[in-house]
């Protein structure tokens, strides 16, 4: 099947800013040039720049243009992606450090959290994902045994924990909370910080059909990572 003219065009773009043709923040071809180029319609040609401004590869600006994004990282609220497509998708390279993970007994928040007795045994990791070799976000998390049985005896340097999970309890439900924190000393050292830089807390509890899957903090530097989402609704 031949490939659609406005996937012809995003490719285009796609490889002129991964090639470092297009600069971060500079004017990309517009809808006029892009149409007369590839010999298509302005809503064609709309419509490719449409989608990777909804991807956030572009911005635009009503009467400037259509301009190549910042490139921090960034993830939606609107729906969990796995971080390691993310930085892949970007065409650079993921690895993930595994600090901790192990069984423990969960304190009352943490019980409160994943609706399971305080005291009860739960399973506890924290990760660090890294983007061509610097730390990008760290990833502590807690589960219920019950539903991931099989949570500890995963190998992270090879799937992350939003891949196993996904398999073995089907996410039917998420909540999260947004919000710019200190980091700590230790998040610090983790996050290879070297002063106390403002950093993005996401704290996340998901549920299965079972019930609550996990609880986690993810935490991001600032500077590298942004949340983002776009919303279409019909039209009565």
């Amino acid at each position: 099947m031949a490939e659609a003219k406005y996937d012809q065009i995003k490719n285009h773009i796609l490889t002129q800013i991964r090639g470092g043709h297009w600069q971060e923040n500079e004017r990309v071809p517009s809808e006029n040039q892009l149409a007369q180029q590839f010999s298509v319609s302005r809503m064609t040609a709309r419509r490719a720049l449409s989608e990777l401004t909804d991807a956030g590869i572009l911005t635009r600006t009503q009467g400037l243009g259509s301009f190549v994004a910042s490139f921090k990282s960034q993830s939606s609220l609107l729906e969990i992606r796995n971080i390691a497509d993310e930085v892949r998708e970007r065409n650079h390279d993921y690895y993930c450090a595994p600090i901790a993970l192990e069984s423990m007994e969960a304190l009352a928040p943490i019980a409160i959290a994943l609706g399971v007795e305080e005291g009860a045994h739960v399973y506890h990791s924290v990760l660090v994902h890294y983007e061509n070799d610097a730390p990008l976000q760290v990833e502590e998390r807690f589960v219920n045994p019950k539903l991931a049985p099989q949570y500890l005896q995963q190998d992270f340097k090879v799937i992350t924990p939003h891949e196993y999970l996904s398999k073995a309890a089907p996410l039917t439900e998420v909540r999260h909370t947004v919000e710019a924190i200190t980091p700590n000393a230790q998040m610090c050292e983790w996050l290879n910080l070297y002063n106390e830089e403002p950093c993005l807390q996401i704290i996340r509890r998901t549920w299965s059909q079972q019930g609550i899957v996990s609880f986690t903090r993810l935490v991001s530097p600032g500077s590298k990572y942004r949340l983002g989402g776009h919303l279409t609704f019909g039209k009565r």
